[in-house]
């Protein structure tokens, strides 16, 4: 069956209405497997790879919650903040202002229309908004842009809902076994409301998808770091090699 994406707009509506969900550090994202878990894992992972850690990305940003919890463990860093949405960006300001000594940016907008200038990240940070990417066009237009974002040596830490390229695991691990961990945090009709707005909202590539994408576009380097279910964390690394 067919569905009519949203729109960006719609999808920034739908954000400006949803701010004290995404705000909990603690508990993430409900629907989310594993999001505490990751969080820790990829800002943790960051710390450790970069001590001298400068300046970082937070595309799809939401309130906040990667870059707080990153700043509780780097307290010195500069931070540029990128959503959709106004008042997650307010609330991801004053959360992230509070624990950082460093300078926070904040920019409104699609990430994939901003001028940020070329090379100006050691990080960038994606979790939970890649899989609002469309066609194929799309995708390597925004890894593209990744790459060219960040520093010699930078790296994006990505986590976010995955596709299976084989039909019959899609609807094994998707359909069924994320769909009994939906039915198990509420009800069946919050599963079918969840995958109702996946459906409107978004367009998920495979792991190996991106894996492979990334390499494309210029990275030498990736990594996967996690996957459970239709979830997965993974990193790219820009290094000296990238240059001919």
């Amino acid at each position: 069956m067919e569905f009519m994406k949203s729109t960006i707009k719609e999808i920034e509506e739908r954000f400006d209405n949803d701010v004290e969900r995404f705000s909990k550090l603690e508990t993430g994202q409900q629907t989310t497997l594993d999001a505490t878990f990751n969080m820790e894992l990829i800002t943790e992972g960051i710390v450790r790879h970069y001590p001298t850690l400068k300046s970082v990305l937070d595309i799809g940003c939401g309130a906040g919650n990667y870059s707080v919890k990153l700043s509780q463990k780097k307290p010195d860093i500069d931070v540029t903040l990128v959503d959709l949405s106004q008042p997650m960006l307010d609330r991801a300001l004053e959360r992230v202002g509070a624990v950082t000594q460093g300078k926070v940016d904040v920019r409104k907008g699609d990430f994939r229309s901003i001028d940020f200038g070329t090379e100006k990240f050691d990080v960038i940070i994606a979790t939970a908004v890649l899989h609002h990417l469309r066609n194929d066009n799309d995708w390597e237009t925004a890894f593209n842009n990744f790459f060219g974002l960040l520093k010699e040596g930078g790296s994006i830490w990505i986590f976010d809902l995955v596709h299976q390229s084989d039909t019959a695991l899609q609807q094994y691990i998707y359909q069924e076994l994320y769909g009994e961990y939906l039915t198990g945090l509420r009800d069946e009709h919050y599963r079918d409301h969840v995958f109702a707005y996946i459906d409107r909202e978004d367009t998920p590539r495979s792991l190996m998808y991106q894996l492979n994408l990334l390499e494309k576009v210029g990275f030498k380097k990736t990594d996967v770091l996690h996957k459970n279910l239709c979830f997965a964390s993974f990193v790219a690394f820009k290094t000296k090699e990238c240059h001919p």
